[in-house]
C-alpha cells in the first residue's frame, strides 16, 4: 500500500523544521510531532503507523521503536486518537476534549481540559472506568440540570493511580479497602488470597492489579500494612502513599551524581561574570534551607539598577539525565509541616545549588534597569558566579528597614546602604504595582507549632511584612522579564498563566456583591484594578476577609501553559516561573531557554518544541495540585487530631463557606474548619441560596450567610474522615430558634 496520490506532499523531501531539535535526542532522528500532525492533516485521513513509517522513509529499529513510543505519548497527550481501525487521527478539539480527571467523593466527577476551558461534568456512569487523576479523552454529550457542559468519556488516555491507602474490611465473604484519598469514590475490592497478613481496621496500601471498567470496580491486593492507628508522621507517610508522591532516589540517579562536591569546581566558573565582590544577599523565611535568590540594589542618576541572581539549575540538571527524569516526574518540592520532599537531591538543593552564605555559587542573573517611577526600562540575562554576603530573615529585613532596629542595624553596617535601597526601590515599585491594578489580597495563611512527639501546641498566623513584599516584588519583576525576554525571543516557553473570571462566575459574584450593597466596576469584563478597588473599599469592613475570598473564588485557577493568555491576577500580558528553579521544575524549564539565546542557538535546536511544552505544562500544573492536595490532607488530619481533645468546648468562629448540606465554620484564633450539618440546625426548613452564599429559614426567617459570626460546640472530631463536627452553641441556638416578627402592612 502506498500514500502516493496527486494531492499528496513527498515528506522524505519536506526539511522538518524540528530536524536539529530532533537531532538532540535521538542519535538516528525521526520526525517531529508537528510534522506527523502536518501530515495527517495533509493527507486529510486517519493513517496506519506503517503508511507513517513509509511517508517518512524510517528504517532503523531504533527509529522505528522512537516513532512507536512518540505517537503513543501523542496518543497519551490527546494530540491524536489511535481509533477501532488501529488508525491514528487527529482529535478535533471542537469536538473532543483531552484533560485530567478530578473525582469526587460522591461518584460524579469533572474532566479538567488541558486547553484551561472550564472543566465538564462527568455523571457516576460516566466516572465508573475512571479514577482519579486519569487521563481522558471526552466529547461534549450536552448541558445538565445545572447549566455544565457534561462529557462522555471517548477514551482513557492515561492510567495515573496505581496504589491506594486506606482501611481494609471484611464483610460478608469480600475483602476491600475504602481509599483515604475522598476523590476516589470507589472501594478497591481485594482479590482472593491478596490481603496477606492484613486484618480488618487496618490501614494499608492496596496496588491496583486491575483498573476499574463500567463493569467492574478496582481491584488490588495489599502490598503493605502501615497499622491500626495513626501513629506520630504517618499521616504523611500516608499522603505519600495516598498521592503517589515520588519519594526515593533510584539507584542510577544515586550513581550519577556520585561524581558532586560539596564546593563549584573551578572549571565550571571560567566564562562567566564574576560578582563574588558585589554584596548580594538572600532573605528567606527562618526555617528555609535551600536558597533559590540573592538580591541586590544600587541608585543610579536615573533611578536604580536591580540584580536578581537566581541558582543555576541548568547547569547540574543536564536534559534527559537521570536528575532531569526525576526531577520532571516530581514536578516541585512538596511541603509538609516539618517535613519536605525535595525535587532534587540534598547535595544540590541543599548544597551546589543553594545560594549559601560565604561560599562561591553559579547563578543566572536578570539585572534590571528600573526608573524614579518603578518602570523597567531595561532587563539583561547572564551567567555568574557569586557569593551571598549574609543569609538574612525577613524578620531581621523588616526590623531593620521598618523598625529601625538599631543592634541589627549596626550588626549588619556594611549592608545597610543597600538594603536601604532595595526598600526605597521596593515602595516605589509598590505604587507602580497598584496603579497596574496587580492584585494584593490579604490571605490569612497559618502555620503549625510542634511540641513533644509530634503533638501540636499551637497553630499561629503568617505575618507578612514589608520584607516579604519587598522580596515578592522583585520576584515578580525578573519573572516577567524573563517571559518578555523568550517571547521576543520566540522561543517554546512556559509561561504561568492565570485568567480572569468566567462570565458565570462573575454573574454569581455581582449577585452576591449587589446583596451586600457593594458593585465590583468593569460590567462584563473586569480588570484586576476593578477588583482592587473593591477590595480597598471593603478593608475596614468585619467580613473584608471572606468577601476577598469569594473574590479569589471567582477567578480561575493559574496553571502552565506555553500560551500566551496573560496573567490576571498581577496584570500581565506575559509571566514565567524563573526564579525558583531548585524546588519548581517550569523554573529549571526557562532556564533552559534563556540558556539556549544566551548562547546564541537558533530556536529550532532547542530540545523541546511547543508541543512537548503543552505536554509539560499539563503535567507540572496536575503535580503542583497534586502536592497541594497531599499538603492540604496531612494539615487537615493533624488539625482534627489537635481536636480531639476539645470535643464538648465552645468557640467563637465566623462561617467560611455555606453549602447545601450544612455551613463550614473557621475558629477564631485556632484557624481550625468544621461542619454545622443542616440537620443540626433549629426546627426549620433552610433554603440553600448559591448566588448570596446563605441558608435561609422558611418559619423563623434565619440567616446564615457566609462572614457571619457564630458561636459553635465541637461534637465530634473524625481522624479517618479527617471532618470535625460543630454545633450551635447552646446561647445562640436558644437565640436563633426565635421567630421573627413579621411587620405589618400599612
Amino acid at each position: 500500500m502506498t500514500l502516493k496520490s496527486k494531492k499528496d506532499v513527498d515528506f522524505n523531501s519536506t526539511k522538518d523544521p524540528y530536524a536539529l531539535r530532533e537531532a538532540e535526542k535521538y542519535e538516528n532522528p525521526i520526525p517531529s510531532r508537528e510534522l506527523i500532525i502536518q501530515l495527517i492533516e495533509h493527507v486529510g485521513k486517519p493513517l496506519r503507523r506503517e503508511e507513517i513509517v513509509e511517508a517518512f522513509s524510517l528504517e532503523s529499529e531504533d527509529q522505528l521503536e522512537a516513532l512507536r513510543r512518540r505517537l503513543r505519548a501523542m496518543e497519551r497527550d490527546g494530540q491524536l486518537l489511535f481509533n477501532r481501525g488501529k488508525k491514528y487521527c487527529l482529535v478535533n478539539n471542537e469536538d473532543l476534549i483531552a484533560g485530567r480527571i478530578i473525582g469526587h467523593a460522591d461518584g460524579f466527577g469533572f474532566i479538567r481540559p488541558d486547553d484551561g476551558s472550564d472543566d465538564l461534568f462527568l455523571s457516576p456512569r460516566e466516572m465508573n472506568p475512571l479514577l482519579h487523576n486519569d487521563r481522558a479523552l471526552v466529547r461534549i454529550a450536552g448541558v445538565d440540570k445545572k447549566g455544565r457542559r457534561e462529557g462522555a468519556v471517548v477514551e482513557i488516555l492515561q492510567r495515573n493511580t496505581h496504589q491506594v491507602v486506606g482501611r481494609l474490611y471484611k464483610e460478608d465473604g469480600f475483602t476491600y479497602v475504602v481509599p483515604d484519598n475522598k476523590n476516589i469514590a470507589q472501594t478497591i475490592l481485594i482479590q482472593k488470597g491478596g490481603a496477606g497478613k492484613a486484618k480488618q481496621g487496618q490501614i494499608v496500601v492496596a496496588e491496583i492489579v486491575e483498573q476499574p471498567t463500567k463493569l467492574h470496580q478496582p481491584i488490588g491486593k495489599i502490598i503493605e500494612v502501615m497499622g491500626e492507628h495513626m501513629a506520630p508522621g504517618m499521616e504523611i507517610e500516608m499522603a505519600i502513599r495516598s498521592y503517589e508522591l515520588p519519594n526515593h532516589w533510584s539507584d542510577a540517579l544515586l550513581e550519577e551524581i556520585k561524581p558532586l562536591k560539596k564546593d563549584v569546581p573551578e572549571s565550571a566558573k571560567e566564562n562567566r561574570v564574576d560578582l563574588r565582590k558585589i554584596p548580594l544577599v538572600t532573605i528567606d523565611g527562618e526555617d528555609a534551607r535551600d536558597f533559590d535568590d540573592a538580591v541586590y540594589c544600587q541608585k543610579t542618576p536615573k533611578g536604580w539598577k536591580l540584580l536578581v541572581a537566581i541558582a543555576d539549575v541548568s547547569h547540574y540538571v543536564q536534559v534527559n539525565s537521570e536528575l532531569d527524569k526525576e526531577a520532571q516526574k516530581r514536578s516541585t518540592s512538596v511541603y509538609f509541616p516539618e517535613q519536605v520532599i525535595p525535587m532534587l537531591p540534598e547535595i544540590l538543593s541543599n548544597g551546589l545549588c543553594s545560594l549559601n552564605p560565604q561560599v562561591d555559587r553559579l547563578c543566572m542573573v536578570c539585572e534590571l534597569l528600573i526608573n524614579e517611577q518603578g518602570q523597567v526600562t531595561r532587563s539583561r540575562f547572564f551567567d555568574a558566579v557569586m557569593s551571598s554576603h549574609a543569609r538574612l530573615t525577613y524578620t531581621e529585613v523588616a526590623k531593620m528597614l521598618v523598625d529601625g532596629n538599631k543592634d541589627l542595624a549596626k550588626k549588619y553596617k556594611a549592608l545597610m546602604p543597600h538594603l536601604q535601597e532595595l526598600y526605597a526601590l521596593y515602595k516605589v515599585m509598590r505604587v507602580s504595582r497598584e496603579q497596574r491594578g496587580a492584585m494584593d489580597f490579604d490571605t490569612q495563611e497559618t502555620r503549625i507549632i510542634f511540641g513533644a512527639e509530634r503533638k501540636i501546641e499551637k497553630i499561629v498566623p503568617v505575618v507578612r511584612n514589608d520584607a516579604h513584599k519587598l522580596i515578592e516584588e522583585f520576584m515578580i519583576t525578573a519573572n516577567m522579564a524573563a517571559a518578555r525576554f523568550l517571547n521576543n525571543k520566540k522561543m517554546p516557553k512556559l509561561l504561568r498563566i492565570h485568567e480572569g473570571p468566567s462570565a458565570d462566575k462573575l454573574l454569581n459574584l455581582k449577585t452576591f456583591l449587589g446583596e451586600l450593597g457593594l458593585s465590583l466596576g468593569g460590567g462584563a469584563k473586569p480588570t484586576p484594578l476593578d477588583y482592587m478597588h473593591l477590595v480597598e473599599s471593603i478593608k475596614n469592613r468585619p467580613d473584608a476577609h471572606l468577601i476577598q475570598t469569594v473574590l479569589l473564588r471567582s477567578m480561575s485557577q493559574a496553571v502552565y501553559s506555553p500560551e500566551l493568555k496573560g496573567h490576571f491576577g498581577l496584570a500581565l500580558e506575559a509571566y514565567a516561573h524563573f526564579t525558583s528553579p531548585i524546588r519548581r521544575y517550569p523554573d529549571l524549564l526557562v532556564h533552559r531557554a534563556i540558556r539556549h539565546c544566551l548562547q546564541g542557538k537558533p530556536v529550532e535546536s532547542f530540545f523541546y518544541g511547543v508541543p512537548d511544552m503543552v505536554v509539560l505544562g499539563e503535567q507540572c500544573s496536575a503535580n503542583e495540585r497534586r502536592a497541594d492536595d497531599a499538603t492540604r490532607d496531612v494539615v487537615s488530619w493533624l488539625k482534627c487530631e489537635y481536636m480531639m481533645d476539645k470535643v464538648g468546648e465552645e468557640f467563637p468562629g465566623i462561617i467560611s463557606a455555606v453549602t447545601s448540606f450544612g455551613f463550614f465554620v473557621e475558629l477564631a484564633e485556632i484557624y481550625v474548619e468544621g461542619l454545622i450539618h443542616i440537620s443540626n440546625l433549629a426546627q426549620d426548613y433552610f433554603h440553600f441560596d448559591a448566588t448570596s452564599h446563605q441558608l435561609r429559614g422558611e418559619r423563623t426567617g434565619i440567616n446564615y450567610r457566609l462572614g457571619d459570626s457564630v458561636n459553635v460546640r465541637v461534637v465530634r472530631v473524625d481522624l479517618d474522615e479527617k471532618k470535625i463536627d460543630f454545633e450551635l452553641a447552646q446561647k445562640q441556638a436558644a437565640m436563633n430558634t426565635k421567630p421573627k416578627k413579621r411587620r405589618r402592612k400599612k
